[in-house]
């Protein structure tokens, strides 16, 4: 063969692997930059997932302390350790406010007498006067987490349990929060938690109300909550709570997309059954 002919044919043979480096080297680059896209788009998820899991977690424990702090505060009124008497009514002496009778109070709640007697005499104990003023509610349930500021959730609570706006929570307005909270129904529960978050009670939770009701509860969680407060946490709790509640995006939550959203999820539906058999 002539060297000229065999010189071309090496020529040729050399620009064929040259060509096949280059498209290797593309390919593989072309491998990165998809593996890169992929691990980009997982880490997206996982932030998605983890923020959905931080927002679920809040709404629950805000339900758990709701619940908890009834709770605690049975205990502090005696009621949970206390040994029943066989009292066939109330005990109603020296007192500025007097409840309505047993049977009434059996009617509208989910207490039977005896446990409606031994409400009572705790409370009693605790508020001689049959009634609770906000002052004092506050002193209570600031016993309850001595590691932060809860005044302002117990400002809301009380507003809550003061569903007749008098500016006091009577025997009755105690008793009847109390049974809803943890014998009530879900919608019961669901619909005394809306009217928690519903802060001037015109039937929709806004984003502002949202924003100080988060605040409110990482002030009273104090140094344990988690994650930290950041300048922006309250903000994207509220953004990622609209995000799950307001269905139809008009910027306010309504009692039924509440309720239906709450009632999808089962973290929450569990933390509505946590206390139901404390008394």
């Amino acid at each position: 063969m002539p060297q000229g002919v065999e010189r071309q044919g090496d020529k040729k043979t050399e620009i064929e692997r040259s060509s096949l480096k280059i498209k290797k080297k593309r390919n593989t680059r072309r491998a990165g930059d998809t593996k890169l896209l992929e691990a980009s788009g997982k880490k997206d998820v996982v932030k998605m997932e983890r923020e959905v899991q931080s927002e679920n977690s809040l709404h629950t424990i805000a339900i758990i302390l709701l619940c908890c702090g009834a709770v605690k505060m049975l205990h502090l009124l005696g009621v949970i350790t206390v040994e029943d008497k066989t009292d066939d009514d109330l005990e109603i002496t020296m007192v500025c406010h007097r409840p309505e009778g047993l049977d009434q109070l059996e009617a509208q709640t989910n207490f039977s007498k005896r446990e409606l007697q031994v409400l009572y005499r705790g409370f009693k104990n605790e508020c001689p006067s049959g009634i609770v003023n906000e002052e004092t509610f506050k002193q209570i349930y600031s016993q309850f987490f001595p590691h932060g500021d809860a005044s302002t959730y117990a400002h809301f609570l009380f507003n809550a349990f003061d569903s007749a706006h008098t500016g006091s929570i009577k025997f009755e307005d105690f008793v009847t929060a109390l049974s809803i909270l943890l014998r009530g129904s879900v919608t019961e529960k669901l619909q005394w938690t809306f009217n928690l978050y519903d802060i001037n009670r015109d039937g929709y939770i806004n984003k502002e109300e949202m924003t100080d009701i988060v605040r409110a509860i990482y002030d009273m969680m104090g140094k344990y909550t988690y994650p930290v407060l950041k300048t922006d946490a309250p903000k994207q709790h509220v953004e990622a709570f609209f995000q799950k509640m307001d269905k139809n995006r008009d910027g306010v939550v309504t009692l039924d997309e509440f309720i239906f959203s709450c009632q999808e999820d089962e973290n929450i539906m569990r933390s509505l059954q946590l206390f139901e058999n404390v008394i």
